[in-house]
């Protein structure tokens, strides 16, 4: 069994989506911007609390697919695996930075619709994910 840190965000796409290649594995990566809200009885009103920056990669088929399906602006939900590290910035200050590295993206349909368009099958094109998903089943 894994000890790994598994989160489930919901935000908003705060950077352009960046689709590249490290090693000849596709890999796309992103900014996700999350403001938690809470009621206020004594106001009555909803409350914005601090924002949240995670920043975000996919990997393989995951990057292939979001590359062309997710924009700066888009409501998403993201699942995966929470990481941290610590660097010092330009201005010498040390900084905690918190990633996601995803296992699915969805687009959040509590703030709009979405169309789907399956893709073409994974086995047909070699896909070593569809391989893996298969020998699990």
């Amino acid at each position: 069994m894994s000890h790994q840190t598994m989160v489930t965000v919901q935000g908003w796409i705060g950077t352009t989506p960046m689709l590249r290649e490290v090693g000849g594995v596709p890999v796309l990566s992103f900014r996700l911007g999350c403001t938690p809200r809470h009621f206020s009885r004594a106001s009555g009103t909803w409350v914005d609390g601090q924002p949240q920056w995670y920043g975000v990669s996919a990997w393989r088929r995951l990057a292939t697919h979001g590359g062309p399906s997710l924009h700066q602006g888009d409501p998403v939900l993201v699942h995966g695996r929470l990481e941290h590290r610590t660097y010092v910035n330009k201005n010498g200050v040390e900084v905690l930075a918190l990633e996601i590295e995803a296992l699915t993206i969805g687009h959040d349909l509590t703030r709009g619709v979405a169309t789907f368009v399956k893709a073409a099958s994974a086995a047909a094109a070699g896909d070593p994910d569809h391989d893996r998903e298969a020998a699990a089943a």
